[in-house]
């Protein structure tokens, strides 16, 4: 047995001075009486208390002595030690996301899981240290290596759950970090497991022990919204929502669409457990608002029951051709509806007030500022290219980026192609074996697409995947489609915008009514703001201007909330659930409770012998 506090031993002192207060002679009033018969039973305590005349059996003096010893060794706090030789690191990580919000594990999943890590922080030893991390959008270091408990409770119930998806990668790659080195090192994750982003991590040689939260899956979300153009009436709008039912149970609800916060229809629906249903609505706008969705049901999980979507007026797009003929081209453009389309052979000025530009293999001689799709050209700010590569092959290319969408490649041959490497602002959308074929990406508020191959020395205009890939840079490239993808974003990304007046201090209207300032730079129109952590509708607020943005869920891993009792790390390996660990503890306070049963023994044997 070893002590924290040996120097509490010093309060031993104090038994001595129990003793002597039994020693001392109590000065009594002398009192005549007729008999002295009923008084000799008390006649041997009345001696004990005689000076430094010899202690008697005396129950009660036992009893206090006892309870003050109890009560100094408490103070000295004892506790056993094992045989470990040196202190281990435990990284601990709080999944922080939407789904720890379910209420199946009261009052919810998050502080179900606060609970359980808070008794993993009590069964530190003194030689071992914790970390505690928040994985959100981003992994924040809530407390750095300590083995103060105070400290790492504080820092544990200052944790909240987000409207956010699971990113628990960067978390695991920075706990590996920490525990680099670390002979004695666990990594401890409290989650419900809702976790996609793990496939490509490896967990050899880590120590991994996984505390899954939750009991159940009782769940109606939203999992997809958009609002289109309706092709058979440009006054109305199309908006398509996907509603998934992840209870074991049919579930009977009411799907309700708004317009500026004003229901304008509302439908029965009936799900049966694990189906999918896709909801289509018909609206008429005539001005720029907000399309919101609700599920008027009651589960587990209420962040998915409710999305919104800003929904921008279509405006023609202006394009400018710039080519010596490519009819395949101009044939793909002029199928866009809601364009005006404009061709010349050279760019020798800035571009008039258009859109977006496309380059077919012309270099211009004044690069333009708007938005550019740019084929077999280079530009030495945006593009470094020296050689060429003879008959690419096509061996990779991004299906998920709008770009790409319904556009296979796998039939398509190239002559030549450019050889380049993929700057800073772009990434690669196409690859071949050597170079990347087609580039994406914005720079300084610019947005571009470059091909490196001359379209006329490939197949591709013959595949219907060509005019398809055109309507979708068009689509990418529209100044009005992309503020529209600006103002609608995910629950932690960023919201961007760009001021049309040069107000000092723009001020951010949060979903719950509160209104923070938002930094700018000094010489700069453009407004970053990246604390969507809430989902709901943000108002940027500048000047007599107002710049509305819809931050969703909006996941079908996080809706789909039930347990998961391994954690699937891709093809390495599988992490099943951990029992608590078992470790020694300070027994104070048994002591203390051990000296309040002798008090109250004392108690009783003084009222008893009273009696």
């Amino acid at each position: 047995m070893n002590f924290l506090s040996p120097y509490a031993f010093w309060l031993a002192v104090t038994l001595p001075i129990v003793v002597v207060f039994y020693l001392l002679k109590r000065r009594r009033k002398v009192q005549v009486v007729a008999s002295s018969m009923l008084w000799r039973k008390f006649l041997a305590e009345t001696q004990a208390s005689t000076p430094f005349q010899k202690l008697r059996h005396h129950w009660l003096l036992i009893f206090q002595l006892l309870m003050l010893a109890l009560a100094i060794l408490a103070m000295a706090r004892p506790y056993f030690s094992g045989n470990v030789s040196e202190g281990g690191l435990l990284v601990v990580i709080m999944d922080t996301s939407a789904s720890m919000q379910s209420t199946d594990v009261p009052p919810t999943r998050m502080d179900a899981a606060i609970k359980k890590a808070g008794k993993l922080i009590d069964t530190l030893s003194d030689t071992d240290q914790m970390m505690i991390l928040a994985a959100g959008r981003q992994t924040r270091v809530l407390q750095s290596a300590t083995s103060e408990k105070n400290k790492l409770q504080r820092a544990l119930k200052s944790i909240e759950a987000s409207d956010t998806s699971t990113y628990l990668l960067d978390a695991f790659k920075l706990a590996r970090t920490l525990v680099d080195g670390q002979e004695l090192a666990e990594i401890h994750l409290f989650s419900d497991g809702a976790a996609s982003d793990l496939n490509k991590f490896d967990p050899t040689d880590l120590n991994i022990n996984y505390h899954p939260i939750g009991t159940r899956s009782d769940n109606v979300g939203i999992v997809s919204l958009d609002v289109r153009p309706n092709p058979d009436d440009e006054t109305t709008r199309a908006i398509f929502a996907g509603v998934v039912n992840y209870s074991t149970s049919r579930a009977d609800l009411i799907v309700e669409l708004q317009w500026n916060d004003q229901t304008i229809e509302a439908r029965p629906l009936e799900l049966e457990p694990g189906s999918t249903d896709s909801q289509v609505f018909i609206a008429p706008q005539s001005e720029n608002g907000i399309f919101s969705l609700k599920l008027n049901r009651d589960d587990d999980l209420a962040a998915d029951n409710q999305a919104s979507v800003v929904s921008l007026l279509p405006k023609p797009a202006r394009i400018l051709l710039v080519t010596r003929g490519n009819r395949f081209l101009e044939k793909a453009l002029n199928s866009i509806s809601n364009i005006e389309l404009a061709a010349v052979d050279q760019l020798t000025d800035a571009p008039p007030d258009v859109d977006l530009v496309v380059l077919d293999k012309i270099t211009p001689l004044a690069w333009p500022t708007v938005n550019t799709l740019a084929m077999h050209v280079t530009h030495t700010n945006w593009i470094e290219s020296a050689n060429t590569v003879e008959s690419p092959v096509i061996v990779d290319w991004k299906a998920a980026h709008p770009l790409l969408r319904f556009v296979q490649l796998d039939d398509v041959q190239i002559a030549e192609t450019l050889e380049v490497k993929t700057p800073n602002w772009a990434m690669s959308v196409v690859e071949s074996t050597r170079t990347p074929l087609i580039l994406a990406g914005e720079k300084e508020g610019q947005r571009m697409v470059w091909a490196g191959f001359d379209t006329l020395q490939s197949t591709w205009p013959l595949r219907i995947s060509f005019p398809i890939f055109i309507a979708n840079a068009v689509e990418w490239l529209n100044p009005t489609t992309s503020q529209a993808s600006m103002v609608n974003v995910r629950t932690g990304d960023a919201m961007i915008a760009t001021l049309e007046e040069t107000d000092p201090k723009p001020v951010m209207l949060l979903p719950d009514g509160q209104k923070t300032s938002v930094i700018t730079n000094p010489g700069s129109r453009q407004v970053i703001f990246a604390d969507t952590l809430r989902q709901g509708i943000y108002r940027l607020q500048n000047g007599s201007t107002e710049v509305v943005f819809a931050s969703n869920l909006i996941d079908a891993s996080e809706s789909d909330n039930g347990p998961r009792e391994e954690l699937n790390l891709g093809g390495y390996n599988q992490v099943t659930r951990t029992g608590q660990k078992r470790a020694d503890l300070e027994i104070w306070r048994w002591l203390v409770l051990a000296a309040l049963i002798v008090l109250m023994l004392e108690w009783w044997y003084y009222h008893k012998r009273t009696a």
